[in-house]
């Protein structure tokens, strides 16, 4: 563990000895002791002092000045002139503010552990006629899987039989699923939402297409630079004034106290408590909403962006497939045509045919048992329902069982990206189930009140179909549309927009991490996103809800504001305490109790984040 690390995790320790500490000097004080209380509140002290001046080296060394060296200055001049109390009390302040700071970032992480299991451990290998659970990284080119239902598809390779159904939405932007034959490749990080079927290894699981896109979060988080402390922006002002105004109280009067008075009081625990609090309120309000924002500089950004860079499936639209229309060809109502083949569609696990039930479902249609059914895998199924021939399936499979209904069936438009299912009844055509990803309900309200809330570009990048994009894109006030993108492309987009201001980034697919990483701000659609695009996102919505996206602009805005409130107040009010300090009106000890009073009055202010 690096030296910084330990420091993280000792905070609390140091938080806990130096309150005890505190207490158990005014507990000697009280039984007549008193020349053990400074003995104690200086034992206390001292570990603070140590941890505070190492971080201070290392920040330095980084080329970080922070307001951290005024609360070094306060407790090592209070320990040189003798008042112990004052450093104590500083030490409690500082102490606590830094462990406050590092429980939001802990609660924070601890939340992300819930979102991170997309990414497969293990795999289901064929060996010598058996088969056997290997860890990921013992998988070689050439190894024979088995890719059950529900699966992520570990490595890259091609089907060896059967019918492989796979989402990749996460990976390309399609909402549709595939199907794949033998010899089609399969990417790795695609989901099977279809039968079991066979995959031969063509790639190492650190060689393929989900490990690939894993190594360019990591390299866009490196490569963007990290963000200062929201109260390190006043350091070096705030730190001169204090010194200087320190050095002239002693020089003027030859009393070191004064001095050391003005640096107590200077302490800047409204900066280094204020705005912790305020930040770890937004947080918590935050969460309420189903919205986890990963930690103060997080909600800094979320509050300060200008531009927006948005992707398409699963963020825009719903993400999965819709009966969208039914188009009847022969007298029967839409509801009987759905009610009919879904009936028959309950015999089948394919996606489509689980989509069809659902709906069928949803409308609280009645559906009578198929029997006599015969599936052709990934191409449709055969069956009688209440005593009637029914067939569903693909535009080729029906039109090659119906002679002269392929003009019928491919005559009709449908929307670009959409898939439809064929019905047949006793042997002629019946209609047609038109599925299709969905526009989200309000995405346009939506993005008005986005640019009302201060958001000047909005852009649609996506991995899909220029057509496709463009079909989904008509009617919204967007400020550009780019399609077919990589992941690494979705990376030069969202730097080419940083000219406008900072850069937010939503996605929720495995191809949309990179750019979350490499936004000033990323967030994804966490409640049925990829692990990946959730790691490297600033922000997770937890509920599939992209207008979650405005309270949470609302809450950082808000948020950010009252720290600065706190600061600027709690500021204002220790400056008029250094001057009254550095004239003899107020002594360490005072001082410290007087900084503590300003801390609550911020702190309390700080706390006005939770609240609406």
């Amino acid at each position: 563990m690096t030296l910084p690390g330990a420091l993280k995790h000792a905070r609390p320790l140091l938080a806990g000895l130096v309150a005890a500490g505190l207490t158990a000097g005014f507990a000697v004080k009280l039984v007549g002791l008193g020349t053990w209380s400074d003995v104690i509140w200086a034992v206390v002290t001292v570990p603070v002092l140590l941890a505070l001046v190492t971080e201070i080296a290392s920040s330095l060394w980084r080329g970080d000045v922070g307001l951290d060296i005024v609360a070094a200055l306060s407790m090592t001049a209070a320990l040189l002139v003798g008042e112990q109390l004052a450093a104590a009390i500083v030490a409690v302040m500082y102490a606590g503010g830094q462990y406050l700071e590092a429980f939001a970032e802990r609660q924070a992480r601890r939340e992300m552990t819930a979102l991170l299991s997309r990414v497969p451990r293990t795999a289901v290998r064929h060996r010598d006629s058996r088969l056997e659970e290997v860890a990921l990284e013992l998988l070689l080119a050439g190894d024979r899987l088995l890719i059950r239902r529900g699966d992520v598809v570990p490595v890259d390779g091609t089907v060896v039989e059967g019918v492989a159904v796979l989402d990749q939405s996460a990976l390309t932007g399609e909402a549709m699923p595939v199907q794949l034959t033998a010899g089609q490749a399969a990417l790795s990080g695609s989901s099977n939402v279809g039968d079991a079927f066979d995959l031969l290894a063509t790639r190492r699981a650190a060689e393929s297409t989900y490990a690939g896109v894993i190594r360019l979060v990591e390299a866009a988080q490196r490569s963007r630079a990290p963000m200062s402390r929201l109260a390190d922006r006043y350091a070096i002002l705030f730190l001169a004034v204090t010194v200087l105004m320190a050095g002239a109280a002693w020089w003027l009067t030859g009393d070191s106290v004064r001095a050391v008075a003005v640096l107590v009081v200077a302490t800047p625990c409204p900066l280094i408590l204020a705005v912790p609090v305020a930040i770890v309120a937004g947080l918590s309000r935050a969460a309420k909403s189903g919205i986890l924002i990963k930690g103060g500089k997080a909600i800094e950004m979320l509050a300060r962006v200008r531009a927006l860079v948005i992707d398409k499936t699963g963020t825009l639209t719903l993400g999965h497939a819709r009966i969208v229309d039914i188009r009847v060809i022969d007298g029967m109502t839409a509801d009987e045509l759905l009610a009919i083949a879904a009936s028959l569609d309950q015999a089948s696990k394919h996606i489509i045919a689980q989509t069809i039930v659902a709906e069928a479902r949803a409308k609280g249609l009645p559906l009578a048992i198929p029997t006599e059914v015969v599936e052709t895998p990934g191409e449709g199924i055969v069956g009688r329902v209440e005593g009637r021939r029914v067939m569903v399936g693909g535009l080729h499979f029906i039109a090659g069982q119906i002679a002269g209904s392929a003009g019928t069936l491919f005559g009709r438009e449908r929307p670009p990206g959409a898939m439809a299912a064929a019905v047949a009844i006793d042997g002629k055509l019946a209609g047609l189930l038109v599925l299709s990803d969905e526009l989200r309900a309000g995405t346009e309200q939506l993005l008005q009140s986005l640019r009302a809330l201060g958001i000047e570009r909005i852009v649609l990048a996506t991995g899909d179909r220029r057509e496709v994009a463009k079909f989904f894109s008509a009617g919204l006030s967007l400020d550009m549309v780019r399609a077919e993108l990589t992941p690494d492309q979705k990376v030069l987009v969202v730097l080419s927009e940083r000219k406008n201001g900072p850069v937010m980034m939503i996605g929720d697919g495995i191809n949309d991490a990179p750019a979350l990483a490499a936004a000033d701000l990323g967030m994804a659609m966490g409640a049925k996103g990829a692990a990946a695009s959730a790691e490297a996102a600033d922000v997770v919505l937890l509920v599939d809800q992209l207008d979650r996206v405005l309270p949470a602009i609302r809450i950082a805005r808000r948020s950010r504001s009252i720290a600065l409130q706190s600061v600027a107040v709690g500021i204002g009010l220790s400056f008029v305490a250094m001057v009254a300090a550095a004239f003899g009106l107020i002594a360490p000890v005072q001082g410290a109790l007087l900084q503590e009073a300003i801390d609550v009055a911020v702190i309390f202010n700080a706390l006005r984040a939770l609240r609406g």
